[in-house]
Parts: C-alpha cells; sequence; structure tokens
C-alpha cells in the first residue's frame, strides 16, 4: 500500500454537495488502480469503502494568445463511504 497515490481532496461545488450523500472526491496518481485507492484511504482515514468510481480527465487544449498550450491530464476517484461514515475534509 502506497500512501502517495492520494494527492488531495479534490473542492468544489459539486464535489461538497455529494459529501452529504456520503461520496467524497479525491485527485488521485495517474498509475493508481481502483484497488490501490481503497486500500489507501481505508488506511489513511479508517473509514469502510462500498464503491469507489475512477475516471480519467484528459488533457484540453488551452489558448494564449497565438499559442496553444494544454491543461495536464488528471484521474479523480469517487468514494462512496458505508452509510453513517463521514469525513470531515470539506469545508460546510
Amino acid at each position: 500500500m502506497n500512501k502517495f497515490v492520494i494527492k488531495h481532496p479534490l473542492i468544489s461545488e459539486k464535489a461538497t454537495q455529494s459529501s452529504t450523500l456520503g461520496k467524497y472526491v479525491f485527485l488521485v496518481d495517474k498509475k493508481a488502480a481502483a484497488p490501490e485507492i481503497k486500500k489507501a484511504l481505508e488506511a489513511i482515514y479508517k473509514v469502510n469503502i462500498m464503491d469507489i468510481n475512477v475516471i480519467n480527465i484528459p488533457p484540453k487544449p488551452r489558448r494564449t494568445g497565438r499559442y496553444i498550450s494544454e491543461r495536464p491530464s488528471y484521474k479523480k476517484a469517487v468514494v462512496t463511504l458505508k452509510k453513517g461514515q463521514k469525513l470531515d475534509i470539506l469545508p460546510h
């Protein structure tokens, strides 16, 4: 188990709303698989994870004047906790 699989929680309006349903969003390493992410989160936060969905976000082209560059790609994990459990990582 590598604790560096989890980079940080992703804080957005949508992620904050889904936290009331027991779903939390984390930015994870691009090479991490769902079982690795699950083990790392259970070890770090001491919670039971019921479901995990992993989403690969592709790079997005951005334009600055006449130059075109890309926003970097990343991977995020949407984690559903066991009913009755919660994490205090998001602002209220």
